[in-house]
């Protein structure tokens, strides 16, 4: 199980939002760059990076921050989300030394751009879908659509997709427990793994997650609980390092 931390970039610093409210965030640090260290140092092997400006402007707000991130630490994963709309955004980011790119707004409206995303730059596309009672939300989560979760990943499953990205925007940033019941059912409905997002909370969540990896869960990316301090992510390492 790959624990991801998020780094969540809003006017260039760290924060973390209520259900993708912008207007409710709390700023944990001024510095993306020291965050990332921090979790590094934690053991992290991969940080997730989410620009929130950009997933409401429909482009790249905060690059300046990822671009010092990867800078930092050049061999380690990155992804990254929010406000990717075109094929440039993504050839930008790659070369910033960025390694994934996460295509979510733009996968339900079209979801040929992925897969022309997939050819063009193999292995380093992965999908978000973030979804309300199992419906895609859209545009930093202000409109639900009306496209199922499992519908839409569905149509990536020979796309070359590296992962898909399930968030529930109901728990997010609630730090009520994840969705393990919607996250294994899409995990079951396709092939491509699934990585799980929203409302993890403490070790029982992460502990939980690690009995249901068999069935294509391989990650989970942590946000409020990790800065909030009730999960602590060397002790999380600690543990899965032991399975």
């Amino acid at each position: 199980m790959l624990l991801l931390p998020a780094i969540d970039l809003k006017n260039g610093q760290c924060v973390r939002l209520r259900q993708g409210r912008m207007e409710d965030s709390t700023v944990f640090s001024d510095s993306p760059v020291d965050t990332a260290t921090r979790w590094v140092e934690a053991g992290a092997k991969r940080l997730h990076l989410v620009d929130l400006n950009g997933a409401f402007d429909g482009k790249p707000v905060n690059s300046d921050s990822v671009q010092a991130i990867a800078n930092k630490f050049p061999n380690l994963p990155i992804q990254i989300g929010g406000g990717i709309r075109d094929a440039a955004t993504v050839q930008a980011y790659l070369e910033a030394g960025v390694t994934y790119c996460i295509i979510g707004t733009k996968a339900v409206e079209d979801p040929e751009f992925v897969i022309d995303l997939c050819k063009q730059f193999p292995n380093h596309i992965i999908v978000g879908i973030d979804a309300k009672n199992g419906m895609v939300a859209t545009d930093g989560w202000a409109e639900v659509s009306t496209v199922s979760a499992i519908d839409l990943a569905q149509k990536f499953e020979q796309a070359g997709v590296v992962a898909i990205v399930y968030t529930d925007i109901a728990r997010d940033g609630m730090m009520t427990g994840v969705n393990i019941e919607a996250t294994v059912e899409l995990a079951q409905s396709i092939s491509i793994p699934v990585i799980a997002s929203g409302g993890v909370t403490n070790m029982e969540d992460i502990i939980e997650l690690c009995k249901v990896e068999t069935t294509g869960i391989t990650g989970t990316i942590l946000g409020r609980s990790i800065y909030e301090g009730t999960i602590d992510l060397a002790k999380a390492h600690q543990y899965i390092e032991s399975l």
